[in-house]
């Protein structure tokens, strides 16, 4: 049986600690935890007009994607995490705590599709698209040969993903890692660190173009794909540095 989780290279990944993706996630969400008897899901304002993306995607399909789709997992989210032990834990903290585990599915998918979307919305701008510069474009380069590379690669990973997804540009022990996930799995409940996405499901695209998801994607990627975002996650995701030792 496939895994739920997958790479374009076939790596095994771990189910290690999360805490670099949630520091990396955080300070752009700002989905936190309350100190009651449930998590807070937090419906985010877009940082942008819903039209301001069009034509490569329109404000009809914004208007569902974010008030329909987008906010049904907020509102779910919040409801299913008023059961159980989720009170003081952030939408991270939830994912990682009931991923796998079959009894929670439906908190985990709600909370997932909740962080992912959230995610997705600041991985766009207008007028974004093209090829990214400094540190990022050098890590592309190194890991993919070429951003024209690395785009085939993303491209393959989005179009091969059978049914509901996502496609990831992720971080894996310092390198970058292009995975694919279904329905709602998160590089977040496999310890890798997020740096940009596309929605994969079809409410996020076929209003504009139908069935065809290839089309989508590369427009996204030539037209919308926010390269500044993706290298302030990747800033964000450095380990900090030790503090010099006082002389004396």
């Amino acid at each position: 049986m496939a895994t739920p989780f997958s790479s374009i290279n076939r790596r095994q990944f771990l189910r290690s600690s999360i805490l670099a993706a949630c520091a990396v996630g955080a300070p752009f969400l700002l989905q936190c935890g309350s100190k009651g008897g449930s998590a807070v899901f937090v419906k985010q304002p877009l940082p942008y007009a819903k039209d301001a993306l069009a034509p490569t995607i329109s404000a009809e399909t914004m208007g569902f994607h974010y008030d329909k789709h987008y906010a049904g997992y907020v509102k779910k989210a919040n409801q299913l995490t008023l059961k159980g032990s989720f009170g003081g834990k952030s939408p991270e903290e939830v994912i990682q705590s009931t991923a796998g585990d079959a009894s929670q599915a439906a908190v985990f998918n709600n909370a997932a599709q909740a962080w992912n979307h959230a995610f997705f919305f600041k991985c766009l701008k207008p007028g974004g698209g093209g090829e990214p510069e400094g540190v990022l474009a050098e890590m592309i380069a190194a890991e993919f040969g070429s951003f024209a590379n690395f785009k085939k690669v993303f491209l393959t990973a989005a179009v091969d993903r059978f049914g509901s997804g996502w496609a990831w540009l992720v971080l894996e022990e310092g390198r970058l890692a292009v995975v694919s996930s279904a329905n709602a799995d998160t590089p977040l409940a496999h310890g890798l660190v997020p740096l940009f996405t596309v929605d994969l499901w079809e409410h996020a695209y076929y209003l504009d173009y139908q069935n065809r998801r290839l089309a989508f994607v590369t427009a996204v990627l030539e037209n919308l794909a926010n390269w500044d975002f993706v290298a302030a996650q990747l800033e964000l995701a450095k380990p900090a540095k030790e503090p010099a030792a006082e002389n004396g």
